[in-house]
């Protein structure tokens, strides 16, 4: 008797073949919770009507609690893990001269791309002029008394800024790591890293090695965090979303696209640096880049995905450790061109907004303030609005404007934190391309100096 066939099930089939393609894409779940976020946010939100703002407020606030520990064990983990790289990346470079000319190219690098960020921010704004499409007198019932108190307020008078630069130097290491002052444990790390460089290699080794096993936990640490990443995006977005609702977002569309494309032009020119200074195709490049870059824009913390960058530049981008080790954490601190951008667009938007009239000399003032005010800034979500708050001090913009471009703060603060990895990814790459030679000298030499002593 003939056996007949089962049938198959179609639903089953396709749900199969759509886990084998997401197996191990994490860029490519994290997408789809993206989706999902926004979908279910919309749902849920005030456009719609279909939840009660109470129930809203309860059932987002525990769709975000793996958002929240995400970010709470990556942070966690930041501090020693930044320190532990950068004292590996300085005592694993046995050439001062090289050591110094890879800081120097770097700092030059980060300048200059930082400022050329702020002034495609403020050409964009000037030519779109966002701030046009937004009515001046509804922001009159705003209050941004809040606001304005939990932002830093202006530069230090002259007076003490000598007072400012020794504070830079943390008289207690533990309370800076305690505290998350980004620059003041780099500072202590690499005081760390040149003092082991100069004592004998075999009372440097037991230090050397618990640094290594540090390093080594707090990747396997970040490793366990990421399993949580989709769960904690369809979380953190849809919550967003829900509070916000649709009307929101899209009453600054037109400041929203303004930064957007100034990001994508700043994006653009990395990947051109990037095509000159790697040797790889931008397809590869991009593909390695992408889950990167997507992480970034989940979490909004150039520092909570620092070993990824580190894995992305070393193991697919083939960039030396001494480098990438040194680079990219000093990146994650002061390496901010797409919050240069930003604050550039914000600037002149909330300038048209109010109707304040900005000089040659305001935009020179914007451009220096997002350069200097970048360096040294927290490494976390939000502190984009900390420094934004700076520049508009300085130019004479009233601080409603603050509250006005909070509700759409976050999302872009996603978006620039991913051109900042990009631009530490493409920092690593171009001070490797001009100390590649220097490199190879010193590697041959020391080969000749091995058979010379054999």
């Amino acid at each position: 008797m003939k056996k007949i066939k089962p049938l198959t099930n179609p639903l089953k089939n396709l749900v199969d073949q759509f886990d084998l393609l997401i197996r191990g894409r994490l860029w490519l779940k994290v997408l789809i919770a993206l989706a999902l976020g926004v979908a279910f946010g919309v749902l849920l939100g005030p456009d719609l009507h279909l939840v009660s703002a109470s129930a809203v407020k309860n059932i987002t606030s525990w769709l975000a609690l793996p958002g929240q520990v995400f970010l709470a064990i990556i942070q966690m983990i930041v501090v020693p893990l930044v320190m532990a790289s950068i004292v590996l990346g300085l005592a694993a470079n046995n050439n001062p001269t090289a050591m110094k000319k890879n800081g120097f190219i770097a700092i030059i690098f980060i300048v200059a791309s930082t400022a050329v960020a702020a002034a495609i921010g403020i050409f964009l704004a000037l030519n779109i002029q966002p701030g046009n499409y937004i009515d001046a007198s509804s922001l009159i019932d705003i209050d941004a008394g809040t606001v304005v108190n939990t932002v830093a307020k202006g530069f230090p008078e002259m007076s003490e800024l000598p007072a400012k630069v020794s504070g830079l130097i943390p008289k207690n290491p533990l309370a800076s790591m305690a505290s998350g002052e980004m620059l003041q444990v780099i500072l202590f790390s690499a005081v760390l890293g040149a003092a082991l460089l100069s004592i004998p290699a075999s009372q440097s080794k037991p230090l050397f090695d618990l640094l290594v096993a540090l390093q080594e936990v707090s990747l396997r640490i970040v490793s366990w965090a990421m399993l949580l990443a989709p769960i904690a995006v369809f979380g953190l977005i849809t919550r967003l979303v829900a509070n916000l609702g649709i009307d929101v977002l899209t009453g600054m569309a037109i400041y929203v696209f303004t930064v957007l494309l100034g990001l994508l032009i700043v994006a653009l020119l990395y990947f051109l640096v990037a095509k000159l200074t790697l040797k790889h195709s931008l397809k590869y490049f991009f593909v390695s880049v992408r889950e990167l870059l997507l992480l970034a824009f989940s979490t909004s913390s150039s520092a909570a995905v620092m070993p990824i960058t580190l894995q992305v530049t070393e193991e697919k981008l083939n960039i030396k450790p001494e480098i990438s080790r040194f680079l990219v954490p000093l990146g994650a601190t002061i390496n901010m061109t797409g919050t240069a951008l930003y604050q550039g667009v914000a600037t002149v938007f909330l300038a048209q907004v109010f109707n304040v009239d900005l000089s040659i000399s305001s935009y020179v003032f914007i451009v220096t303030m997002a350069v200097a005010a970048s360096i040294g800034s927290p490494a976390t979500p939000g502190a984009g609005i900390i420094i934004l708050s700076m520049v508009l001090e300085g130019v004479g913009i009233p601080a409603a404007g603050i509250a006005l471009i909070l509700g759409v703060d976050r999302i872009l603060d996603m978006c620039r934190t991913s051109v900042n990895v990009l631009g530490d990814v493409v920092t690593c790459s171009t001070v490797q391309y001009f100390t590649e030679d220097d490199h190879e000298k010193a590697m041959n030499k020391e080969n000749n100096e091995n058979k010379a002593v054999s």
